[in-house]
């Protein structure tokens, strides 16, 4: 190859990097690392982790209340999609009483960037 003078391409392997830019709307920082609760259902926090299981990559979305760092509610799925984020803080908002508000916190990726009122069907609570 050297006497012919011919180049061989190597194509590195790209690292993965789940940030995919700003997506929509992204909330303040209101939380503000404050991660204490004076009581139940005050504040809850979210995030989607990736597991391998095997060959195969699971994806768990939890919402934990900051009061007594309980995991209310969570979906796994084979996606990190807007189903996966919706299904958890749906399911928590069972637990809530009537005329009851709680704070929720995200680390605001793209999931999290979409229309509130869309995301949980409360326009009372934003992620």
């Amino acid at each position: 190859m050297r006497s012919l003078r011919l180049v061989c391409k190597v194509r590195r392997k790209k690292r993965y990097s789940s940030y995919k830019g700003d997506q929509g709307k992204v909330a303040p920082n209101v939380l503000n690392r404050e991660f204490e609760a004076d009581g139940p259902n005050r504040k809850w926090v979210t995030d989607v982790t990736e597991f391998s299981v095997g060959d195969q990559k699971l994806y768990l979305s939890p919402i934990m209340d900051l009061f007594d760092r309980q995991i209310i509610a969570y979906s796994v799925g084979l996606s990190p999609n807007l189903e996966l984020t919706n299904n958890s803080p749906r399911e928590a908002l069972n637990i809530l009483k009537p005329g009851q508000n709680v704070f929720v916190h995200s680390d605001q990726g793209f999931q999290y960037q979409q229309d509130a009122r869309r995301l949980v069907g409360r326009p009372d609570l934003y992620l």
